[in-house]
């Protein structure tokens, strides 16, 4: 098969070019779009643990920990003892990372239509849903 029909070719090089126009934009935020990945998660929910986090954004466990390291030192998160396990630790966001949520969100949703732009509305759908299911990825918004 000729590299440029490979399944895993087009995705990776549309990911990289994806992933650069992300990066340049959420810098304004101060924030990765791996961090963006951790706050998302954050925003839709009060806490989580980073083990949760990494299996909602299937990263390891080890790579959580160092995003989740960085996000601390910029005060973004915060790591607190479980209430109900004190042997588990629970991340929450900060003030300072709730404050960006909505300049950010709005970003997203701009980087999302710069993105796709080239798509009819139908074919944005398409390939949401096409991606969605090469991920085994459930969504309700189809």
């Amino acid at each position: 098969m000729e590299y440029r029909k490979c399944i895993n070719f087009l995705l990776t090089i549309a990911q990289h070019d994806v992933f650069l126009e992300f990066s340049e934009n959420l810098s304004q935020f101060g924030i990765t779009p791996g961090q963006y990945g951790v706050l998302a998660c954050l925003w839709e929910n009060d806490s989580l643990t980073p083990k949760e986090i990494a299996a909602i954004l299937r990263v390891e466990n080890s790579t959580i920990s160092g995003v989740l390291d960085r996000m601390e030192k910029r005060d973004l998160i915060n790591r607190v003892l479980d209430p109900h396990n004190k042997r588990s630790i629970r991340v929450q966001v900060t003030e300072k990372g709730l404050a960006i949520k909505e300049p950010v969100q709005k970003k997203i949703e701009e980087l999302n239509q710069s993105v796709l732009h080239d798509f009819s509305p139908d074919e944005r759908i398409h390939l949401l849903n096409y991606l969605a299911r090469i991920g085994h990825i459930q969504h309700s918004d189809s």
